[in-house]
């Protein structure tokens, strides 16, 4: 921790912005980290909490940026002739495409808090010819919603945060996969809603009673839930 204080210290927003913006290219950086040592120089007072913030969100917006300017710049022809090598052919690039069209300006912000994914992001955004301004403005919503928190927990815990990350660190596998399996959980909801709607209207004929319903309903989610907890608490 004193190894990133020192450095940030010394050059200051300056390390923030090339930091995220080298994370979000693939380079081998803990963005969250990174980021939460940034709240902590603000607890310090070396650093301003608003301008760790807004260089926080810059140096991730002008990585996508340039991730798109890359996928704009291949384009189809590129993945035409080299895409089924890594299982991203034509087909697959148009499924991306309509998805985008479909649910992208949503999904811009939403990725940013799945690890392993929103680094490519850019990339499919300027493959598949999403207009920039929009990509832009979603983009840097999304960025200054994202890195908020984690420079705001890190001047609120000070010297506590490197155990908080730790920590934080431990569970992000079973926190991404939570929430990856919620945006699923909607997304089939939302697709084959008028299937449940009948298979509920035929639970409330079969239970004869709705309150029967919302009991059996009401009693999986907390099943769910403290199967959740439980795996968190054993860990």
């Amino acid at each position: 921790m004193q190894y990133i204080t020192d450095i940030m210290a010394q050059y200051g927003y300056l390390v923030i912005v090339l930091s995220l913006c080298l994370g979000i290219l693939a380079a081998p950086i803990p963005l969250e980290a990174v980021m939460g040592y940034a709240g902590v120089m603000s607890y310090q007072g070396d650093l301003n909490t608003f301008g760790s913030i807004f260089a926080s969100a810059t140096g991730t917006t002008l990585a996508m940026f340039i991730t798109y300017g890359i996928g704009y710049k291949l384009g189809m022809p590129f993945f035409e002739r080299y895409g089924e090598r890594i299982h991203l052919g034509p087909a697959r690039i148009q499924q991306i495409s309509n998805w985008f069209n479909r649910h992208g300006n949503y999904l811009i912000v939403i990725i940013y808090f799945i690890p392993g994914i929103r680094h490519f992001t850019g990339y499919f955004a300027g493959i598949t010819r999403m207009k920039f301004p929009v990509f832009a403005l979603y983009s840097f919503f999304g960025s200054f919603l994202w890195v908020t928190p984690f420079v705001i927990g890190g001047k609120a815990l000070g010297p506590n945060w490197e155990g908080f990350y730790q920590w934080m660190h431990e569970h992000v596998v079973l926190g991404s996969t939570s929430f990856i399996l919620a945006i699923v959980l909607f997304y089939l909801i939302k697709k084959y809603r008028i299937h449940i709607v009948g298979y509920l209207n035929k639970s409330f004929v079969f239970f004869k009673s709705r309150v029967k319903v919302y009991i059996s309903v009401v009693s999986t989610f907390v099943l769910v839930a403290g199967l959740i907890i439980y795996m968190i608490m054993a860990k």
